[in-house]
Parts: C-alpha cells; sequence; structure tokens
C-alpha cells in the first residue's frame, strides 16, 4: 500500500485536461463490461431518434416537391418543349431527384449532427478501442471501427475516412468491407419492411423498428469481422499492425461547429454526389418504364429476365431489377419495385404501409421474402457515389471491382442460404 501511494505520487500525467472524471468515465465507457452495453445502446438511441426525426420533414419535402411538379410541366410547356421531353425530364429526371432528397436528407440531417457529436465529445475513440481487440483477431485495424460508424451515414465518407489507417493492407480491408455497414440511404427499405412484416405501425412501432434494425446492424457488423478476417488470411495477408490510440479528454461540444460541419462539410457534400448520380438515372428508368418491346416495356422484359435468379434468392425479378437499377442511389429502390408492380411509367408512391403491405402481399410476398429483401439490401453491391470514391480512393480499377464484388457475391449467397433453409422447413 505505501508503494503505490509512493509511485502516484510521483508519476505526473502528460495532459492535464485528462482528469480524474474522465478517468471515471473511462471506466464505465470503456470498461470489460459496461463498454460493449453502452456502445450498443447508443447506436440504438441514436438509430430510434433517426426513425422517430425524419419522418414528419420527409413528409413536407414530398409534397413540397409533388407541388413543384405542375408548375415544372407548364414551364417546359410554355417553351415548347416537346412532351414526351417534358415527361421524362419532370417524371423520370425530377421525380428521382425529389424522392432521393426528400428521403436521404432528413436522415442525414438528423444522423450527421448526433454522430458529429458523438465524434466532439470524444467518445469516438472509445468505440475504437472497444473493438479494437475484435478486429486485431481478425488481422485488422481497431481504427476501421471509426470508418465503420462513418459508414452509417454514407459509406462514401466512410471510405474517405479511411485515410485515418496507415497501412496500405488495412486500409484496403477497411474500404471492401465498410459497405456491409447499411448507410443512410439503405435506413427506409430496411426501415419499411421492418414496420410493414414485422412490428407494424401502432403504438412503439418505432422503438420495435430501432430494435430490429440494430439487430440488422449487428449482422452486417459481424459480417464485416468475417470478412476482414477471411480477407486477411487470402487476397491481403498480413499480421496486424499496432497503433497508439490517444485517449482525447470528454468534451462539451460547441453545437455551432456540430450544426455547421455536419451540415455543409457532411450532409450536402454526400446529398451532392448522389444527386449526380440520380438524376441520370431518373432519365434511364423512365425509358425502361415507357418504351415498349413486343407490347411490353423495356422494364417488364428486364424483370422477366432476371426473375429465375432472383428466385433462387427468395425474392423475384422486379425486386433484383429494382436492385440494379437502385445502383445509382438506394433511396429510390422501392419506388422502382412499385412502378415496375403497378406498370406505370414514373416513380409511384403509396399513402401508407398498410396499402404498401397489401399490394407486396398480393405480389406473393411473404415474410420469406421480406427477410431476403433486408438481407440483400444489407449486403450487396455498393451505390455509385461509394464505387466513384473508391476508384479515387484506391487509384485502381482492380480494387474497386473487388469493393463490388464481394459484397455482391455475399449478399446473393446469404439470401440462398436462407432461401434454402426456409424451403426444408416447409
Amino acid at each position: 500500500m505505501g508503494t503505490g501511494r509512493h509511485i502516484r505520487g510521483i508519476v505526473e500525467y502528460g495532459d492535464k485536461e485528462y482528469t480524474a472524471a474522465d478517468r471515471r468515465k473511462d471506466k464505465f465507457f470503456t470498461g470489460k463490461i459496461t463498454g460493449i452495453p453502452v456502445m450498443l445502446l447508443l447506436l440504438f438511441l441514436i438509430f430510434w431518434l433517426t426513425i422517430v426525426g425524419a419522418n414528419y420533414p420527409s413528409g413536407l419535402l414530398h409534397e413540397l416537391f409533388l407541388s413543384l411538379e405542375g408548375r415544372i410541366i407548364y414551364g417546359l410547356y410554355c417553351l415548347g418543349i416537346p412532351e414526351w421531353i417534358r415527361e421524362m425530364l419532370v417524371y423520370g429526371m425530377f421525380r428521382v431527384v425529389a424522392w432521393v432528397v426528400s428521403v436521404m436528407l432528413p436522415p442525414m440531417a438528423i444522423f450527421f449532427p448526433l454522430f458529429t457529436v458523438l465524434e466532439d465529445s470524444g467518445y469516438l475513440p472509445r468505440v475504437a478501442f472497444n473493438l479494437d481487440k475484435c478486429f486485431k483477431k481478425c488481422r485488422a485495424c481497431g481504427k476501421q471501427a471509426l470508418t465503420m460508424a462513418m459508414g452509417f451515414g454514407c459509406n462514401a465518407a466512410g471510405i474517405v475516412g479511411c485515410r485515418i489507417i496507415d497501412s496500405p493492407r488495412e486500409r484496403l480491408i477497411a474500404i471492401i468491407t465498410n459497405s456491409f455497414v447499411p448507410c443512410n440511404g439503405r435506413f427506409p427499405t430496411l426501415i419499411a419492411v421492418i414496420t410493414m412484416f414485422f412490428v407494424g405501425e401502432g403504438a412503439g412501432a418505432s422503438l420495435g423498428a430501432a430494435f430490429l434494425l440494430t439487430g440488422v446492424i449487428l449482422l452486417g457488423i459481424g459480417l464485416t469481422f468475417f470478412v476482414s478476417w477471411l480477407l486477411s488470411v487470402t487476397f491481403l495477408k498480413g499480421i496486424p499492425s499496432s497503433f497508439a490510440l490517444e485517449m482525447p479528454p470528454y468534451r462539451r461540444p460547441q453545437i455551432g461547429k456540430v450544426v455547421v460541419r455536419s451540415i455543409f462539410d457532411r450532409t450536402m457534400f454526400v446529398l451532392g454526389r448522389a444527386l449526380l448520380s440520380a438524376a441520370p438515372a431518373g432519365v434511364l428508368i423512365w425509358v425502361l418504364a415507357n418504351f415498349e418491346i413486343g407490347g411490353m416495356t423495356m422494364l417488364s422484359h428486364l424483370a422477366g429476365i432476371l426473375d429465375k435468379p432472383a428466385r433462387m434468392m427468395g425474392m423475384d425479378g422486379v425486386i433484383l431489377l429494382a436492385f440494379i437499377l437502385g445502383l445509382p442511389a438506394n433511396e429510390i429502390v422501392v419506388p422502382i419495385m412499385l412502378m415496375a408492380y403497378l406498370s406505370e411509367g414514373s416513380l409511384m408512391e403509396i399513402s401508407n404501409l398498410d396499402a404498401l403491405r397489401q399490394l407486396l402481399v398480393n405480389q406473393g410476398w411473404t415474410w420469406a421474402t421480406a427477410v431476403s429483401v433486408m438481407l440483400f439490401t444489407l449486403v450487396h453491391w455498393p451505390c455509385a457515389t461509394t464505387c466513384l470514391t473508391i476508384r479515387k480512393e484506391t487509384g485502381s480499377i482492380k480494387w474497386t471491382i473487388i469493393s463490388f464484388l464481394v459484397p455482391c457475391l455475399l449478399g446473393c449467397l446469404l439470401c440462398m442460404l436462407f432461401h434454402g433453409l426456409v424451403g426444408l422447413t416447409i
């Protein structure tokens, strides 16, 4: 006891800002018993706040864009633009852009500030500390936890964040596996499917949806660990590098800086990239839905071609086609499904989830179809914006293709395995 007091008396702490209160907080936030549960609770809380807070502004934005359609059509008519071009620009390009903004902007405007608060408070390095042992066992780097957290907002932002990883091998592992963390563009599909087929729309639905969504996220994190290990023993062999993780003192976030940085540096940056991909995609989708070959639209022909492989994964051709055409922006996957199911020539929306569920059930959807869609939503190819970011960050077409194929093949395999297991039990 005397020796211990003597040592404490002569030890000097290098960072005077790191106080005894900070050490007590670290025992709670990074403790063996409390560290992981607290991290999961904060994750659940962020998802719940995002789900609850995004619904109302999404509806307002959608109504705003809907009210502009007639005015834009009239303006193009006054300019003498032909009817088919007017419809392509408004019902194709503008409607896709409007859907992406109304669905993507509110969740990002909530998620990114919450994420930035955790970042500015000094908590995120504690997340890396909590997960460092798991990543070390996978022969990856603990800093990958930070890039994974960035991926919740946008995978492209997570890819850019991989610059903090010094080892080129570990940086590539983090880049390839970042898409296993669903971005906010995939949240609307996951939340809609969870609500329609598993929790309903009654009291406490948002809590139930957040709970199941957290479970889906944990599956994605588990796949991140598995694929990181697999890459480390195959294409990207090596031992994990050591790094000194500095625990910064806990700070009170400055709300003004949080809002400015999260909105302008992250939300608007990511949204701008998504719109650059979504605008031309809207034109392509409109063309496929309105031009016919042999009495059927090209959209229907493509869905028919894809139906057989899609059935092997527990889905149908329309669902798989929607994911493919949703490459520019994951937010438009569900609207494309509706457009194909209803044989409409433009993106569609149904007023409530009960009506949407009935439509999907009439098209042959079951709980097993819903699970397959959730699995494929979680694990499939990165969006176009993320692919372009991977190409820019790696400077390699080879690693961009690998980053595209790894989640694609794993998603197909998971869906086929689940569909096979369901077939054995029926």
